[in-house]
């Protein structure tokens, strides 16, 4: 992964970046990062979409991590408010589903898997709104339509 960094601020640098907006009175406005969620391990994290497939692609074999600790992470260990969505290790798990989200002003991003269909739908917007979840479901449902077709 080249393009990848846990960016703190005086240390890092992010090379071709792109700036968050949000849509306020009509317009397009320059919001980017807040202050309070652009920190290390959380919002602080920019990467390209060849290195997240690189990252995807890791979690299916032991490249990144164990298959005991794939297995932990994959695992439902807490309830959520939806009854139709229990709690990983940083995965919200839904039967069939595996994703993950994040938010910040000006971006909101997503990452679902299929693992038994071995397909994952990333959605990265320099935008607030709207929220990409149900877009990324969708983008599956046609990928896998295609694929059942052929």
């Amino acid at each position: 992964m080249r393009n990848t960094v846990a960016y703190e601020s005086g240390v890092s640098a992010v090379a071709h970046r792109a700036y968050g907006y949000s849509l306020e009175h009509g317009a397009w406005k320059r919001t980017d990062q807040s202050t309070t969620s652009a920190v290390l391990g959380d919002g602080g994290i920019y990467s390209s979409i060849d290195d997240l497939t690189r990252w995807d692609a890791a979690l299916y074999d032991e490249r990144l991590l164990s298959s005991q600790s794939l297995r932990q992470a994959f695992t439902p260990a807490t309830p959520t408010d939806d009854p139709q969505v229990e709690y990983g290790f940083g995965w919200r798990i839904t039967g069939e589903t595996l994703w993950h989200s994040g938010e910040t002003i000006g971006f909101r991003n997503v990452i679902v898997r299929w693992p038994r269909q071995h397909l994952t739908v990333v959605v990265l917007t320099n935008r607030d709104d709207p929220e990409p979840y149900e877009t990324a479901k969708k983008i599956g449902q046609i990928a896998m339509r295609q694929t059942a077709a052929n």
